[in-house]
């Protein structure tokens, strides 16, 4: 059932290659998050099964959840010349990791950020005051950007999961940003003209000091940041879930 799964999974990235010029990303089993030696081989696995469809290897991310395993073992796959995107990032401890790793790509959740500390503030909240760069989603990723352009680290920063247009404008002139169909009309029906907020230069210049963490030392780091803690986890299981279900509708087939 793994092979079938891997082989449905890359099917549909050669189709999505077909249609678009870049890279497609191909996520490893959730369930693996916690083991980094099965990680390592299933994505070994799957860009074999794209060599073999003659999907060049740099037009494939494999995707694989940001814990310490999860890292390690992108770590293992980037040695082997097999790009890797680092999703479920919610901190600066596990983007500091990745970079560690020298892993291809990272994509914080922006919005899953902001509506972990909404909830969380419940009738404190105020939008307008939380808000542009004031979103704790767009201040996470500004502080992984500023992290990263400094010290010369050259994993690719794309900003994911928005929830609106004032986050995605926070975050003009990230390396790459992934937007929903709806925020791009939304983007497109404006005329306001696009100030760059991020910028490399301002970066450099940043008065910070280099931080590096041992496995002990991220595991604490992380598990001091409620916000990441939780939806790591909550992420894992969503994503797990879904991979039930496809091996499900399979059986059903």
């Amino acid at each position: 059932m793994d092979e079938l799964m891997d082989r449905l999974i890359v099917r549909f990235g050669c189709e999505i290659l077909q249609v678009i010029p870049g890279r497609v990303s191909t996520e490893v089993d959730a369930r693996l998050s916690f083991d980094e030696d099965a990680t390592f081989t299933r994505g070994e696995r799957l860009i074999e099964l794209y060599q073999a469809e003659g999907v060049p290897v740099d037009r494939v991310l494999i995707k694989v959840a940001a814990t310490w395993e999860g890292i390690q073992a992108a770590a293992r796959l980037q040695q082997r010349g097999i790009n890797t995107n680092l999703t479920l990032l919610f901190s600066f401890a596990q983007a500091v990791a990745c970079g560690q790793a020298k892993v291809q790509l990272i994509s914080p959740f922006v919005g899953r950020i902001y509506d972990w500390h909404k909830k969380s503030a419940g009738a404190q909240w105020d939008e307008a005051a939380r808000s542009g760069a004031n979103d704790p989603g767009v201040q996470s990723v500004r502080q992984i950007y500023t992290h990263y352009k400094h010290f010369g680290i050259a994993t690719e920063v794309m900003g994911a999961s928005f929830r609106n247009t004032g986050q995605i404008l926070a975050l003009a002139g990230c390396d790459l940003l992934t937007i929903s169909p709806e925020l791009l009309a939304q983007l497109a029906a404006s005329d306001a003209p696009v100030q760059r907020a991020l910028d490399p230069a301002q970066a450099k210049a940043a008065d910070i000091e280099p931080v590096n963490y041992d496995e002990a030392q991220f595991r604490y780091a992380l598990n001091e940041d409620a916000m990441a803690t939780e939806k790591l986890a909550e992420g894992i299981r969503a994503f797990a879930a879904d991979a039930v279900k496809l091996e499900q509708l399979m059986k059903a087939g």
